[in-house]
Parts: structure tokens; C-alpha cells; sequence
């Protein structure tokens, strides 16, 4: 199901024997823009150190409740690799940190998450092993800052050729895949109080110093797109309109 990714920011990450604490902020990877870890305030049970929490430790989601359950205890969450979120999380310290967990790499494989397309419970191998390859596989990785803050995009000005046509409002998030599937464009500036969504695989360039992203798209197209309502449920007979009327091959598909 899809939900808007703002929904997670102060949601409270529940371990096996009580609460972490809550989200602050999303990293998700500029290639496949899948959703990699959660940025999770502590707050004063750990001296209010922010850490990082991969989707593969998520048991389930509340969404009325506002709480992420995860396969995690307070200890295992304290002990973990300490990385300052406010810089770059480097490759090494990602391997460092799946190695830590158990956890099979998301990167290398061919799909969103490494040999999967999905996240599922039997993923996760023999811990061992993950922590072989985590270790082994950063130095084909090392320096390579890929990871971003949806925080940090939220806001970027959208281009269409030559010409903005709006702003990164917001993402829709599929929390089966933990995958970013859609961006949100307000383009009320120019067409007033209209939404329109775009895949992410459709933005051709990023600029990231310049906060501006690039699609691979005509103007008219977008102009002339379904419109988007944040109050509605994204429905697949939406999806599937959207996708025809950008002559888009559907992603479920190649899923």
C-alpha cells in the first residue's frame, strides 16, 4: 500500500522490550530510491543520540497508532555502530552496520533489495555470512556518498526542459517494498492548486547542489496529467491511468 512518507516523521519505533524513539528523518538511496534506513530520535534513554534503523528490522507497521515494530531489543539498538547522522554515511559504515545486524546487503544483486525485490522474513541468511559479504563488498562502494535526506529534497525546484514547472512537495512510499514509488510536484505557481505525482525513475538529472531536479518529461505531458488529491488513497486503476498517459511501462511489473 502506498502512504505519504511525511506519515513516518514522528512515528515511535517500538523494540521486543519498549520504545527507541522516534523518526526524524528517511535515507533513501539516488539510484533506486528505495527507503534504507530511518532516522530515529532516542531521546534520553540514550543520551539523545540519533541511530539508524534498516526497514529489515521492521515486524509491522500501525499507521492508526503512529508506531513501527521492530525485531530489535533496547540493547542490540544501543550497542550498534555509532554514525553521525548530520555527515555523509559512507559505504564502509553501511557495511559496518549490516555486518553488525546480520543483515544481506541491499546493494549488488540486480533489484531493490540485492537478490530481492521485496523485503520478506526469509531473507536474512545466516548472519555469518551477511557479515562476510557486508565486509567484503564496501571496498566496491567505498567514498561513493549515495544515500539522501527525503528532508533535505523535500522542496527541490522541478524542471521540465527548460522550464520549472514546480517543486518536490513530498513522496509516496510503498511499505512493502520500502521503496519511494512516486514524487509529489506542486505546481501551483503555474497551474494553480495542482498536484501531479511522477515516478522517480522519471527524473533524468538531479542537481544536487542546486536543489533542483530534471524530468524526462514534456511539459504538456505533465500539464495534462491526472491530477493528483493527497486526500484520496492512490488507487492502481490511478497508477494505471497515469502510466498510459505517460507511455510508461507499469513498475509492478518488472517487479
Amino acid at each position: 500500500m502506498l502512504h505519504r512518507l511525511k506519515k513516518l516523521h514522528g512515528m515511535t519505533l517500538g523494540a521486543t522490550d519498549g520504545d527507541i524513539g522516534k523518526v526524524k528523518d528517511v535515507y533513501f538511496d539516488d539510484v533506486s530510491w528505495g527507503v534504507r534506513y530511518l532516522v530515529v530520535d532516542t531521546g534520553g534513554w540514550l543520551s539523545n543520540r540519533k541511530v539508524l534503523i534498516s526497514p529489515r528490522a521492521i515486524h509491522s507497521v500501525d499507521w492508526d497508532e503512529e508506531t513501527i515494530y521492530v525485531a530489535l531489543s533496547q540493547q542490540q539498538v544501543k550497542d550498534s555502530p555509532d554514525i553521525d547522522t548530520d555527515q555523509p554515511v559512507s559505504r564502509q559504515q553501511e557495511a559496518e552496520f549490516y555486518a553488525y545486524y546480520g543483515y544481506p546487503t541491499y546493494w549488488g544483486g540486480g533489484f531493490l533489495w540485492g537478490p530481492y525485490p521485496i523485503l520478506a522474513d526469509d531473507m536474512a541468511g545466516s548472519s555469518v555470512v551477511a557479515a562476510e559479504l557486508a565486509l567484503r563488498d564496501k571496498h566496491r562502494f567505498e567514498g561513493d556518498h549515495h544515500l539522501r535526506s527525503a528532508d533535505e529534497v523535500t522542496g527541490y525546484h522541478v524542471r521540465a526542459g527548460d522550464e520549472q514547472v514546480g517543486h518536490l512537495e513530498e513522496f509516496l512510499l510503498d511499505d512493502e517494498a520500502w521503496a519511494i514509488r512516486y514524487a509529489v510536484v506542486d505546481t501551483a505557481k503555474w497551474w494553480v492548486g495542482r498536484k501531479v505525482v511522477v515516478r522517480p525513475q522519471w527524473i533524468t538529472k538531479v542537481e544536487w547542489a542546486d536543489h533542483t531536479a530534471s524530468l524526462g518529461l514534456d511539459k504538456a505531458a505533465i500539464e495534462a496529467s491526472p491530477e493528483y488529491d493527497p486526500d484520496l488513497t492512490l488507487s492502481r486503476d490511478y497508477e494505471m491511468r497515469l502510466h498510459e498517459h505517460y507511455r510508461r511501462e507499469v513498475y509492478w511489473d518488472g517487479e
